[in-house]
């Protein structure tokens, strides 16, 4: 069956939430070109909706949605490769999803854009077409393992490597499980067939690794995007400027092979693991900062997530970036303090807010200047388990527990509200993971108080 033969026509998602019985109040109603309104539904239902629409596995297109957002929509702000939404509809030289999403559901841009239900459904609508373009059939498209091209496509990426990075990362969602937004998604196993992205180099693998810094991959940027020079001899390198992609890993890497960005940086960091590629060499002058005189003079590290949502802010990366930076620092002999090591926003004539007022500069400075121990702590509590929390203080929101005699790390530790416990009264609170807390008082980590070597959050 065709793709076009399968469009069902305009009146389906409202049947759908009909059928459902789900009233949505978040969000207007979208209208399409016809006039007829297509009704924002919650997130569950718009993937619902989208996936049955245009036969794509449901659970693929949550994780694609996750891979890329975190199934947030960011509808104000697009990425630096111009996607939007939770499913990055992307319009540029190089990726056209939002425009063939316009074409295929007959929703304007505008809708595609901000409304979640309309970026479902576009997503899902130019998954679709690219299946019908690999040859997948009615039964093809029941296996999710079928789908590894058309997600690789949906990517953008012009070099196989990146591309396959692109899928892998929805892959190895599907493979792990993952939640958010409300959405639940169990693991299971998968084995995608990847064609002829099998041949492609895995970023990291033997032949694919950097010659500047040992555990970055080497992905090149379109020699459109950055220019040549032999740093530190033609120019002297002082700074490192801190940026976040807006974006996915992936979609941030392939975006600087795309000969039409007119933007680079030197390194990008993963968030879920603190795996990082290399873009530019170091002694070429990546386009990253807005200002001539700042790219020829410092490393541009760019950081995935967005502004505006702590969670992408691991330990793992900000681990990993602080010992790249470190070394950076070392190499090329940058003093190691805010002067040098600069925010995007701080950079003259800045129209960026980067990294942003969620990024923790005291935390990452101090493994930057070697403050890196992890410390571990026994939890100690009258009931079976403690409360953990978003933040450092009784008043953040639970978001999870930790039983009474289980082991806890902690990665860095924060003052905030003071608490009595088993082990005193006291006001510091323990980083156990990225954005969760227990206090102290709870935790026995053999100091009163702070850990010796470990970072103050």
């Amino acid at each position: 069956m065709s793709f076009r033969s399968f469009h069902r026509g305009r009146f389906l998602l409202a049947l759908t939430t009909a059928l459902t019985g789900v009233v949505a109040v978040a969000s207007p109603a979208v209208a399409d070109p016809g006039g007829t309104p297509v009704t924002a539904a919650p997130l569950s239902v718009a993937f619902d909706t989208a996936a049955a629409r245009y036969d794509v596995p449901r659970d693929l297109l949550v994780a694609l949605g996750y891979a890329e957002s975190r199934l947030e929509m960011h509808a104000s702000t697009p990425s630096a490769a111009g996607g939007h939404g939770l499913m990055h509809l992307a319009s540029n030289p190089g990726v056209r999803t939002l425009d063939e999403a316009a074409a295929l559901t007959r929703l304007s841009p505008a809708a595609l854009r901000t409304e979640p239900t309309a970026n479902v459904l576009g997503a899902a609508a130019v998954l679709r077409s690219y299946a019908d373009q690999a040859g997948l059939t009615a039964s093809a498209r029941d296996d999710v393992n079928g789908w590894f091209g058309p997600v690789a496509r949906y990517g953008g990426a012009s070099e196989p490597s990146v591309a396959r990075l692109y899928a892998d990362t929805v892959y190895d969602l599907l493979r792990a499980g993952f939640t958010g937004r409300g959405e639940a998604v169990a693991g299971r196993p998968v084995a995608p067939r990847r064609g002829g992205l099998e041949r492609a180099a895995v970023l990291g693998g033997i032949g694919t690794l950097s010659t500047d810094y040992g555990p970055a991959a080497w992905a090149p940027a379109s020699t459109s995007n950055y220019t040549v020079a032999s740093r530190p001899g033609s120019h002297p390198v002082n700074r490192v400027v801190i940026h976040m992609t807006q974006g996915s890993y992936a979609s941030a890497v392939g975006w600087f092979q795309n000969p039409a960005a007119q933007a680079s940086a030197h390194y990008t960091f993963r968030s879920s693991d603190g795996a990082v590629t290399q873009s530019v060499r170091e002694k070429d002058i990546a386009w990253h900062a807005g200002n001539w005189t700042y790219n020829t003079e410092s490393i541009g590290i760019e950081h995935e997530g967005f502004v505006d949502n702590p969670a992408w802010f691991t330990d793992a990366m900000y681990r990993a970036s602080a010992a790249l930076t470190r070394s950076l620092a070392t190499k090329y002999g940058i003093p190691r303090d805010r002067a040098h090591i600069i925010a995007h926003r701080e950079v003259p004539g800045a129209t960026h807010t980067d990294p942003g007022p969620n990024w923790n500069w005291t935390y990452y400075m101090q493994l930057v200047n070697g403050i890196t121990g992890i410390g571990s702590g026994t939890v100690t509590t009258e009931a079976s388990s403690l409360n953990v929390r978003s933040g450092p203080g009784a008043s953040y929101p639970v978001v999870g527990s930790v039983a009474d005699g289980a082991t806890v790390s902690v990665y860095c530790q924060a003052v905030g509200s003071t608490v009595t416990g088993p082990y005193g009264t006291t006001s510091v609170w323990n980083r156990i993971g990225t954005n969760r807390y227990v206090s102290d008082a709870f935790v026995l980590t053999g100091y009163d108080g702070y850990i010796p070597n470990v970072p103050r959050c």
